[in-house]
């Protein structure tokens, strides 16, 4: 390992408290980012303009916390094309969700998007070679059926958005399977610039062409925001991790279930209904069960 890459690398520190607090911090700011996406959307404008200020803004912050401090190596990419799918996917996952957004409560998106570490179960196998029990492909086998209960394609409150909630929830899973294989390899700055940079740069033809300008001061507020949410919510999830091991920080992303349907009380007077509820809960079961068999494989 050069020098010039390992003084960009923080040493682990075991501080569990606040690893914690920053990780609930870090669920805080992506429930925002999931709020602020619906509310623009539904205030009118297009969600590929959301969706870019989200990127854009976040690789402003990122050039301005990273390239002051390490230069134009923050920037330079050890595995370029991991790096560009690992955007790529990041990129593909946003679209999808925040297009969802417009249809369904955010609940139902967010409870969804919690069968992530189902599907990176899954993933583990072809692309990390990891070997799954029986166990957990059961575990895989009911996070799955807690996605069915929430969609509910049987019934009334099934809607076609719930299709891009899915494809959502496999890029998001194929994204952090990346970031598994991109663990110890880049550094934190080259993986927040190039997620953000290329998203900027491959929707800035698309969306400033459609560009409309909010009529309103909090529209501009929180277009801008959203961003910020985006950036600091992965700097503090990164920081977290340095700080705690995965194994303690994981069950920490249920809290977001609650952050979500407070949001969809407090800024769209929608409440969860029974089906989202249970499904939510048989998929953060199948989640907390794939964790504690991971914690154990891993002792």
């Amino acid at each position: 390992m050069s020098r010039s890459y390992s003084q960009t690398i923080a040493p682990r520190e075991d501080n569990v408290g606040l690893g914690v607090a920053m990780m609930a911090l870090a669920i805080l700011f992506f429930t925002c980012i999931d709020t602020s996406a619906k509310w623009l959307i539904l205030a009118g404008l297009p969600a590929i303009q959301v969706v870019f200020a989200r990127y854009a803004v976040h690789f402003i912050l990122s050039l301005v916390l990273f390239i002051p401090k390490e230069g134009m190596n923050a920037v330079r990419s050890k595995k370029p094309w991991k790096e560009f799918f690992r955007a790529l996917f990041l990129f593909g996952s946003t679209v999808c969700n925040f297009t969802a957004l417009k249809y369904l409560p955010i609940t139902v998106t967010t409870t969804i998007m919690f069968a992530v570490p189902v599907v990176v179960t899954l993933l583990a196998i072809p692309v990390l070679g990891e070997k799954v029990g029986i166990r957990r492909v059961l575990a895989v086998c009911v996070g799955f059926l807690g996605v069915i209960v929430v969609m509910q394609p049987w019934g009334v409150g099934f809607h076609p958005a719930m299709f891009l909630n899915l494809c959502a929830l496999v890029l998001a899973a194929m994204y952090f399977v990346m970031t598994r294989l991109l663990a110890g390899v880049e550094r934190n700055s080259t993986m927040q610039l190039w997620s953000s940079g290329l998203a900027t740069l491959c929707l800035a033809p698309v969306a400033l062409p459609v560009w409309v300008w909010p009529t309103q001061v909090m529209e501009f507020v929180v277009l801008v925001a959203i961003g910020l949410f985006g950036g600091f919510g992965h700097i503090f999830a990164t920081s977290a991790h340095r700080l705690a091991d995965a194994s303690i920080l994981s069950p920490v992303v249920y809290i977001q279930l609650f952050l979500a349907a407070l949001a969809g009380v407090l800024v769209f007077d929608t409440w969860p209904t029974i089906w989202t509820l249970a499904g939510g809960s048989i998929i953060i079961a199948s989640g907390i069960y794939i964790w504690q068999r991971e914690r154990h494989k891993a002792a």
